[in-house]
This record gives C-alpha cells, structure tokens and sequence, in this order.
C-alpha cells in the first residue's frame, strides 16, 4: 500500500458569489486577513506533510500561478529598503511546497475537476482539498484522513454534522453503524438530497483522500444537473466495489466560498493573531454595545 504523497486543490470555480469583486479577480485571492484564501489550503497540505501540490486552474485564475511563484523586482525592492519581515512573507509564499498546475478547460463539475488530476497523480492515492473551504486546525483533520487511510487502504471522505435545513446543499453520506474514534464506514452517500429523505445529517465536507480506482468510477458517472460530473456520483459507484470511510470533523472549518462564512474566517483569524486581535477584539466589543447588542 503506497503512502499519501500528493494533493490536489480545486481552484477552477467561477466565483460568482462574489460578483462583482471576481470579475477581476480569483476568488482564491480574495484575502483573509493578509494572505489569499489558497495560501491557507496549500498551508494545511504541507503541515499535513503533502508538498507535491498540483492546482486546477480555469480561465483567469492566472493571478493564482503568480502569487505562488517568485517575483524577484518585488523582492529586491524589499531586501533594499529593508523590509525584511515582509520579504520573509513573500518568500513564504513561493517556497511552501513543489506546486503544479493544469487548467480544466470547461466547467464540467466538481468531479470533472478532479478527473483531470489522473496524469499528475498516476497510480498513487492522493488526497483532494477543496479551495473554498479552510480549516483553522493546523491541519488536524486532514492528518486524521491520512491515518485512517493508512490504518486502512481505504478512500476517506470528511464529514461534518448541519442543520436539517442545510443538508440539501451538500453531498450526505449514511453510516453503516455508529463511529469509532470519529470514523465511520460509510453505506450509501446521496448529491444534494431534499431534508425529507436525507439518509443522515452528515454532510460531506471539502476534504477528501482517494485510492486511484476514484479515477475509473469518475470514466463511468454521466453528467448529472447543469451537464456537470458529479464528485459525489463517482464516490457512490466506489462504495460498491470498496470500503469508503467518513471521518468527522469537529470544528474549525470555514467555507469562504460563503460570504458569511468568509467574514467569520477572516474575523477569527485576525482575533488570533497578536498584532491584531486585542484591537480588533476591543473594537467589536465597542461596536457591540452601540448597537445594544451587548
């Protein structure tokens, strides 16, 4: 059984939501506080010990190779002017890990995305990280996958619990019997169901760690709404020729694709950091009482 060595990132979504900011530009470069939403995904994948990274691009997601590459004008700017802490960002950025790209040249759907990760990854197990959800967690959770996967030999999907009223908009697996140690053999998984006939209120999550026989049932779905391949179709086919696991996550995941839930992630993460939480922290707690809310 060959260890987890790389990662995917899907990066190729429109970024609708966000319009008319992403017209312009990536919605993975939108930054939380001072970095863009990747540089955190790409982040947990290295401390997760994954530095074979590739990225799927789309049309106009250019901005995203350069952010990850070397800007030598910028940095010889910042070595002469004697801004070396953000030089030491900058460099950060660019020597985080071995990252790749290809582009997926139509909208075809998550699984499509995915699809075309075959060439890089070859016959290995890999793990997959959605680029619109971060995990404040320091990567404890996709450590945990990796464990499983290799306690295991099996593909592992995270779940986590939501609302009735949320499951419809996620992939929702059914557990073949209660957890163990957070993990669960999962029976049957279902796209996006209606709340009233949802197996269970586990939603599957943007994390995921992937034998390679993935790649043989993605060749068999057929395009489901909007003509799109749907990740979790091919999940299903899987599950009747493999064990999948569900590993549950219990917090720290934000899903900035949501205007909400970006708001909160770069809240949280500007109150952890000592240079800007106490204000911060001070601030809302300001704005909290003039609005009576305190």
């Amino acid at each position: 059984m060959q260890p987890v060595r790389k990662a995917v990132i899907t990066a190729a979504g429109l970024g609708t939501r966000f319009l008319p900011a992403t017209k312009s530009i990536p919605k993975e470069m939108l930054p939380v506080v001072d970095r863009p939403a990747i540089q955190y995904v790409v982040e947990e994948a290295v401390q997760a010990g994954l530095t074979d990274i590739l990225i799927i691009t789309g049309r106009g997601k250019r901005a995203v190779e350069d952010h990850f590459d070397r800007n030598f004008e910028l940095e010889h700017y910042l070595e002469t002017t004697g801004k070396h802490d953000m030089l030491k960002e900058v460099q950060f950025a660019s020597d985080l890990a071995d990252i790749h790209y290809v582009r997926q040249r139509d909208p075809l759907g998550l699984g499509h995305a995915v699809s075309v990760a075959r060439h890089h990854v070859g016959d290995e197990p890999f793990a997959v990280l959605l680029a619109d959800d971060i995990m404040v967690d320091e990567a404890v959770l996709l450590r945990s996958m990796l464990g499983a996967y290799d306690r295991s030999g099996c593909s592992v999907v995270a779940v986590e619990e939501v609302s009735p009223e949320e499951i419809s908009s996620y992939g929702c697996v059914e557990p073949d019997g209660a957890a163990t140690d957070g993990v669960v053999t999962i029976r049957r998984i279902v796209e996006k169901p209606p709340r009233e006939i949802a197996p269970s209120n586990l939603a599957v999550i943007g994390r995921y760690v992937f034998t390679p026989a993935i790649f043989d049932a993605l060749d068999r779905i057929v395009p489901g709404a909007g003509g799109e391949l749907q990740l979790t179709d091919a999940i299903a086919l899987l599950l009747g020729e493999e064990n999948v696991l569900g590993l549950r996550c219990d917090g720290g995941r934000y899903d900035v694709g949501q205007k909400l839930d970006f708001l909160r992630a770069n809240i949280e993460l500007a109150l952890d950091r000592p240079d800007l939480g106490p204000a911060l922290a001070e601030w809302i707690g300001e704005l909290a009482r003039r609005r009576g809310l305190a």
